[in-house]
């Protein structure tokens, strides 16, 4: 019975030493699984991505002509509206004609006027031609004196000279009749192009005055071809260039793109309120007539594509493991300076000279993270393109990690601290 006592302490102390054991090991696996319950994950993904900038703009037709009048006088006929469709060449407006044809009618009297006195005159060289030639025949016989012949001659004379006159007095009567007659042709105004009338600034019965200034009557576009003009501020501008790729959405409809190129960069910038501004120029095919005059635009300048790339949240960035001891040629491509670059990197790297080096968490196979250095490229505001250092399905820590200085004691299992995993 003494010795059953002494035995007792014992097992007293072994049950205490299992029950805190087990007691211990639930405390360390809730903390664990607390640990990774704070982790937030995402997978990394194949996909499109497109980074832009972008700025607002106005959509105008490409090209707008201006139909003025030519004459003065009372707008007496107009023959459109608002949103007609005209043809080149057909007839618009009608101007009074009354005081053109009056100078057409006054013109052409005086025209005949002359082409009569042109006969006249005609006859009279003809007759001095004659008298000219009689008096040669007869100053050869000594018949007539030498004062007789000489003003024989003279007659002729001045008988051409009027006839020239008079046939100079015609080509100007006749220029000044054509002058009225486009006058009065004037009075009829025509479409100069085929298109849209987009706005009508005279009504009927309106007196033009086209003394000083050819008032406008009418503005017609077509509206097939538009062009979009947007306002790129001076820290985009050098971003912008010819022929590169954009694309617009109105206000009205923000899920339809039109895409298009852009034309030109305008060189002189508009200075307002000490914003400097330079106008970028699109131009977009509008068959159906969707885009119209004045519609606000959101226009995106493709800076950079990327498709069936690997993709990860931007939080996953979390920027370059810190370095050990001076650079050297491998510290310069990967953050443990006891291994080489990586095969593929040099690669990659030269196809990629923008790439920026970067650094993500991993999930391990024992569902602890492990920084993993990358090569990044396209970033948007969520997501950046992977060029190297993962895989397509891997798991990622976008929070709840951060990234430590690799070391060499103990680790999770998972690839090396620093070290890169080729895609």
């Amino acid at each position: 019975m003494a010795k059953s006592r002494r035995k007792f302490p014992w097992l007293i102390t072994l049950g205490a030493l299992v029950i805190l054991s087990t007691g211990g090991w639930y405390a360390w696996a809730s903390m664990k699984s607390e640990d990774s319950a704070s982790y937030q994950t995402a997978q990394v993904t194949r996909g499109s991505l497109e980074t832009s900038i972008s700025a607002a703009g106005k959509v105008q037709p490409r090209e707008t002509v201006e139909v003025g009048a030519q004459v003065s006088g009372q707008l007496e006929e107009l023959l459109v509206d608002d949103g007609d469709m005209v043809e080149e060449g057909q007839l618009l407006a009608r101007i009074d004609a009354t005081i053109a044809e009056t100078n057409v009618e006054s013109q052409r009297a005086q025209l005949l006027s002359l082409q009569a006195s042109r006969k006249q005159q005609e006859a009279n060289l003809k007759l001095a031609q004659s008298d000219a030639e009689r008096a040669g025949l007869l100053m050869d016989a000594d018949a007539i004196s030498r004062a007789e012949y000489e003003s024989a001659l003279a007659s002729l004379t001045v008988s051409e000279a009027q006839l020239e006159s008079i046939e100079a007095d015609i080509r100007r009567q006749s220029s000044s009749l054509a002058a009225d007659l486009a006058e009065l042709e004037f009075t009829n105004i025509y479409a100069p192009v085929s298109g849209t009338v987009v706005s009508v600034a005279a009504s009927e019965g309106q007196t033009l005055n086209a003394n000083q200034t050819a008032p406008t009557i009418l503005s017609i576009a077509d509206l097939t071809d538009m062009t979009v003009e947007t306002d790129v501020s001076e820290a985009d501008v050098l971003k912008v260039f010819q022929g590169q790729d954009a694309y617009f959405t109105t206000l009205g409809d923000s899920d339809t793109r039109w895409q298009t190129t852009v034309r030109q960069v305008l060189p002189t910038p508009e200075v307002a309120n000490d914003v400097v501004l330079y106008k970028a120029i699109l131009d977009v095919a509008n068959p159906d007539g969707l885009l119209r005059t004045e519609m606000t635009t959101q226009v995106f300048f493709i800076t950079g594509q990327a498709d069936n790339a690997l993709l990860v949240p931007i939080a996953a960035l979390q920027g370059s493991l810190p370095r050990r001891g001076p650079p050297t040629a491998s510290t310069e491509t990967s953050s443990d300076d006891r291994r080489g670059p990586p095969p593929g990197f040099a690669d990659v790297l030269e196809k990629n000279p923008n790439a920026t080096r970067d650094t993500v968490m991993v999930m391990g196979s024992d569902g602890e993270p492990y920084p993993q250095p990358v090569l990044v490229g396209l970033k948007t505001r969520s997501q950046a393109e992977i060029l190297f250092g993962l895989s397509e399905g891997q798991t990622i820590v976008t929070s709840g990690a951060t990234v430590t200085a690799p070391s060499t004691g103990n680790r999770p299992s998972g690839p090396p601290p620093g070290g890169f995993r080729p895609r």
